[in-house]
């Protein structure tokens, strides 16, 4: 028998409705399955990005003698402004700037005992990369003028082995839910197709060919995966609205800042988990269906 397109539209449609409650079954479970591993792909993608804005906001702090001189501090700037693995230029903080700073953050006791004179100069600079910090560190150890070359680079080693394990126990989430997503949703067309078991045996008693009675059933998987993958597919967009909006702000310690993502992110696993939804409901139905196509 030829299997034609209104035969497989007319027979989809009255077979999800006939079933509707099963269909509905379906399609839930096939929402809130890939919504979970649309949320593990979009934490997994958000932590990516924020390992990488904390590896670019890395700064390195070149700090000068108190007693340094002019010819000292100019030959430290010089020298910075000559290195390519260092984003150019370098900011300059004056003593006043630091003793500013120092205020915000040293005890007033110290802060009373201490004038301008006393505090340094120094080189804020953003290194290319992160390795490169360790450069820049072995660079100036030793020069004239130069107390010490500080930088949070075992802070942030400690960050990007926490976020590369986040990464790693989030991408493993979203393979263990696709594989529980996909078992059931086997189940919940298979207990669909259970029950129109002698129908099946009819059609095949007429001289329907295995393809003929399994099309209607795959384009019936087809359809409830994408409608339960489309339900989720707009929930992961729900939460990449309130990341970049819990991130809105410019605080920089504030991890959803770090998190945020783009347009063009978050519509890739909205396709990832589409895909999933309906490759999963297709095949989902074929397999369950060819036990039953032996009579």
């Amino acid at each position: 028998m030829a299997v034609s397109v209104d035969y497989i539209v007319r027979e989809t449609a009255s077979n999800l409705w006939r079933n509707r409650l099963m269909t509905i079954a379906a399609v839930l479970t096939v929402a809130v399955s890939l919504t979970l591993v649309g949320a593990s792909l979009l934490l997994r993608q958000g932590a990516a990005n924020a390992s990488g804005q904390w590896e670019r906001g890395t700064q390195v702090t070149v700090f000068m003698l108190p007693k340094a001189d002019t010819q000292e501090i100019h030959a430290v700037a010089t020298q910075l402004g000559q290195l390519n693995y260092v984003r150019q230029p370098c900011v300059f903080w004056d003593k006043a700037r630091n003793y500013a700073d120092a205020k915000k953050i040293l005890p007033s006791g110290i802060i009373g005992v201490t004038k301008v004179s006393d505090y340094p100069t120094s080189f804020w600079c953003t290194p290319v990369a992160l390795s490169d910090a360790s450069q820049v560190i072995q660079t100036f150890k030793g020069t004239p003028g130069v107390d010490a070359v500080m930088t949070p680079i075992q802070q942030i080693h400690t960050e990007e082995k926490v976020i590369n394990a986040l990464k790693w126990v989030l991408l493993s989430i979203a393979v263990v839910l696709i594989a529980s997503a996909a078992v059931l949703i086997l189940n919940s067309i298979r207990m669909a197709i259970f029950a129109r078991r002698r129908e099946v045996s009819v059609m095949k008693l007429v001289g329907a060919t295995n393809w003929f009675i399994r099309v209607p059933y795959m384009a019936e998987g087809l359809v409830q995966g994408l409608l339960g993958s489309a339900v989720s597919a707009g929930a992961v967009y729900i939460l990449y609205l309130f990341i970049n909006h819990a991130g809105g702000g410019s605080n920089t310690s504030n991890v959803f800042t770090a998190m945020r993502m783009t347009g063009s992110e978050v519509f890739l696993t909205d396709i990832v988990v589409v895909l999933v939804g309906v490759l999963i409901g297709s095949l989902g139905s074929a397999l369950a269906i060819r036990r039953f196509l032996d009579v």
